[in-house]
């Protein structure tokens, strides 16, 4: 088959702006990590402060990467107007003037748990699983195509709805958690909702054959497998007991997992 018709034929198959961008949300809607039942215990009130502070320090890990993947996947652009939007969350997270940042909100949320700081910086309390997880997504922005490394952000069109709920269900229940505590994402709603408008239109108006379709599900895909990663590990862990050697161990870890 030449080119050219492989082309036509792409174009084809193309889905409609509506049927992709449905496509995308069906995803979300079935694999984003909301589903998971640690991120359900969470919520409800139904972990303890150890429980609560091991998702804080293996979640920092995540947080700290963003930029490391923003930065790398500017270093691809070509576009300078759209460098310039992408910077932008590289701010978000590193800070600006006026602005102290995602990653410095976040210490607000460890040092609220009761963590040490420079033990949460050293990130020598992550999972082996965390590591493997963002240190992958990292990667795949590297590798893949640039069409597919922008969207795999689309996760971001499912995340205000879960920072909401975290939000008010940690507030309610927990009484170590404060507004302070929850600083990063009460900012993360409205920034979070940007973000995903623009990487949604960028996905529709850039994927021009069915293939980069694809494409960009399964990018969309593959970041909801590391998010969703990072949880069962968490659950594995932290709520099953089986912590690895050299990760995070609560205070009362060992009282509540000694066998008889």
């Amino acid at each position: 088959m030449s080119n050219l018709a492989k082309k036509e034929l792409n174009t084809e198959n193309l889905l409609t702006e509506f049927e992709f961008e449905q496509r995308l949300r069906d995803i979300g809607a079935e694999r984003y990590h909301d589903n998971c039942k640690f991120h359900h215990l969470l919520h409800s009130g139904k972990l303890n402060k150890g429980q609560v502070q091991a998702w804080a320090i293996n979640r920092y890990y995540y947080q700290i990467n963003i930029s490391i993947k923003d930065s790398a996947l500017m270093s691809r652009i070509k576009n300078p107007s759209l460098r310039r939007i992408w910077i932008k969350r590289i701010l978000d997270h590193d800070g600006r003037k006026g602005d102290e940042g995602g990653i410095e909100r976040w210490y607000k949320l460890t040092d609220g748990l009761g963590l040490d700081r420079d033990y949460v910086k050293s990130t020598d309390g992550i999972l082996p699983a965390t590591k493997f997880a963002v240190d992958a997504y990292v990667s795949f922005v590297k590798e893949k195509s640039l069409l597919e490394g922008v969207t795999s952000s689309l996760t971001e069109l499912f995340a205000p709805k879960i920072h909401k709920e975290r939000i008010v269900g940690m507030l309610e229940n927990y009484d170590f958690i404060n507004d302070i505590t929850m600083a990063y994402f009460k900012k993360r709603v409205d920034q979070a909702t940007d973000d995903a408008d623009f990487v949604l239109d960028y996905a529709i108006k850039n994927a021009k054959t069915r293939e980069e379709q694809e494409s960009v599900c399964n990018a969309l895909k593959f970041k909801t497998d590391v998010l969703w990663v990072m949880q069962d590990a968490l659950y594995h862990s932290y709520i099953n007991g089986h912590v690895p050697p050299g990760a995070f161990l609560p205070e009362d870890f060992n009282d509540r997992y000694t066998e008889d």
